[in-house]
């Protein structure tokens, strides 16, 4: 209590002293003495400022007369600069006049320069792109007349005047043709002689006692073709009824049905020459008139008839091929074209290369109307054909002919040289073959054929990346078509890696076709499809036969003329 009693009193002694300070300040203002204190220092504030203004003045003076100076001056010299300026500007215009005239001219000689490059490159564009249709004519030309048997699917022997040499992979040597020196050599097998003659000894050789006679015969023999004719008659006495007039006789064996008939040997003769040499039925009366000095005329219907005859009475033959290829694993397929009185026909060719049985179906059409109705629409194993899409509806697999990919890729390579992947094709499909080749009918090894397929589908890679670089010609596109066959159809072109039943090419149909082509181009001209089927039939029959070593083809064809005639 007394501590707040103390600031108390000191707090009220500070407000005591302040006071007697404002007092005193009130006073001095009172008397006068502070106000003139404070005028007196305004005063000789205003002077020292006024005195400052006053120079500032002068010197404001002096600079302004300097600015006039120097403004007369710098106008003196912009009028000068101004001058030369308006001086330059007229000479610039008048340049830009000129220049403006010149452009003017320009833009009119550019126009007609224009004018004639769009004109002259109208012409350009025409005669460029008439000279890429020539170029791509020309490589359609250039292709047809360069197909042959070595880059298309054109067999070797339709090829005309000027044909190519069909290679032959012998090395050529310089020794001589025939029979080395040192080498046993061939002999011919002498036969069992008909007729005997024994050269008499000659004197010089018994005569003199420097010779003496051994047990060694020396033979030579000469082989004589005697076209025998032998005929055999039969004659029955004719009896008259009296009371009819009628006529009868004895009943002839059978075979002797007219009054000239043809024994088994004579037809076999004459049906092997006409189908197997094909020689046309006039030629084939003519050697066989003259081969029997004028004892056989045999008339050319009854040559054409030989054809039914033997295809009616071979119909169990025909049951027997149908019956081997429709249980084979693997058959090779194809169609061929022929003529039938002018009219376009088909022949279906259907092989089994494991069981050496072949036939031939006529047909009116190709496609599925050609194969409704014949064994190929049953057949349940892997067919081999050339690329018929008709095909892929039937069988159970497919392969297709590498030999129409091989000279597919030649032909790519001839008209498409800049490509790589056509090369590379053939060079794999070559190993592929030889490969298969070598196997001598054991499984392949599954890992050589998985790098087969690898190298397949990089080339596969390759082609597709290279036209999509540079796209096909519209005059030829068979590369480009073949890559895309390669692609789709890759089981189909590549199963022979993984059977060993399945062959690689379609060369049995195609040499079967070839036989029935020679027949109808050589020898014959078909009148009606009876006839036409009638020829198939027969070319079945007489080439599987022909494949198979223990049987005599001529004796075959005389027993089944033997067969008597089948009731229709």
């Amino acid at each position: 209590m007394k501590k707040k009693n103390d600031e108390a009193s000191d707090y009220i002694w500070l407000l005591k002293i302040k006071n007697k300070a404002l007092e005193n300040r009130v006073k001095s203002f009172e008397n006068g003495h502070a106000y003139q204190l404070l005028l007196d220092y305004v005063n000789h504030v205003t002077r020292k400022k006024d005195a400052e203004i006053r120079k500032a003045k002068r010197e404001a003076a002096s600079f302004c007369n300097e600015n006039i100076s120097m403004r007369r001056a710098w106008n003196q010299i912009f009028e000068g600069q101004e001058k030369e300026h308006k001086s330059e500007v007229r000479a610039l215009k008048a340049e830009i006049l000129r220049l403006k005239q010149r452009i003017t001219d320009v833009e009119v000689q550019r126009d007609t320069a224009k004018d004639s490059e769009t004109e002259w490159r109208r012409k350009y564009y025409s005669l460029a792109a008439e000279i890429e249709e020539l170029k791509g004519q020309n490589q359609k030309l250039t292709v047809q007349v360069n197909k042959d048997f070595q880059n298309s699917s054109i067999p070797s022997s339709l090829q005309g005047a000027g044909r190519k040499k069909i290679p032959n992979s012998r090395e050529k040597t310089e020794r001589s043709r025939g029979g080395q020196k040192g080498h046993e050599g061939h002999r011919l097998t002498q036969r069992k002689a008909t007729e005997t003659h024994r050269i008499p000894d000659p004197k010089e050789y018994t005569e003199n006692p420097d010779y003496y006679k051994t047990t060694e015969v020396v033979k030579r023999q000469k082989i004589v073709l005697s076209f025998d004719i032998k005929i055999v008659e039969y004659s029955a006495a004719v009896f008259r009824n009296r009371k009819t007039g009628s006529k009868v006789h004895a009943a002839f064996p059978d075979g002797y049905t007219t009054d000239i008939s043809y024994d088994e040997s004579v037809k076999a003769f004459a049906y092997l020459l006409a189908n197997e040499g094909n020689v046309s039925a006039g030629k084939l009366r003519k050697i066989l008139y003259e081969a029997s000095h004028g004892r056989l005329d045999i008339s050319e219907a009854t040559i054409n008839g030989l054809c039914a005859e033997f295809a009616k009475k071979s119909k169990p033959e025909i049951d027997d091929i149908i019956a081997a290829i429709m249980t084979s694993p693997v058959a090779n397929i194809d169609f061929t074209n022929a003529n039938v009185n002018g009219d376009a026909k088909q022949v279906l060719i259907m092989a089994s290369p494991s069981k050496d049985a072949y036939l031939y179906i006529a047909r009116d059409h190709k496609g599925h109307k050609g194969i409704k109705g014949t064994p190929a629409e049953d057949y349940m194993g892997i067919f081999v054909h050339d690329h018929d899409t008709t095909f892929y509806s039937y069988g159970n697999g497919h392969q297709e002919c590498g030999q129409h990919v091989g000279r597919y890729l030649t032909g790519s390579e001839e008209n498409e040289p800049d490509l790589e992947w056509n090369v590379k094709m053939h060079e794999l499909y070559r190993e592929m073959l030889h490969y298969k080749n070598s196997l001598c009918g054991e499984d392949p090894n599954s890992v050589v054929v998985a790098c087969f397929e690898k190298r397949y589908d990089e080339i596969l890679e390759m082609a597709k990346k290279e036209y999509e670089d540079v796209p096909p010609s519209d005059y030829y596109r068979d590369g480009y078509n073949l890559f895309r066959r390669l692609l789709k159809y890759k089981e189909s072109h590549l199963r022979f890696l993984h059977d060993k039943n399945v062959p690689a090419d379609n060369s049995l149909a195609e040499r079967l076709a070839r036989i029935y082509k020679r027949k109808q181009k050589q020898a014959i001209v078909l009148r009606s499809n009876e006839q036409f089927a009638y020829l198939c039939e027969g070319l079945s029959v007489i080439n599987t036969y022909r494949q198979k070593e223990d049987v005599d083809l001529f004796k075959k064809v005389e027993d089944i003329f033997s067969r008597p005639k089948l009731k229709s």
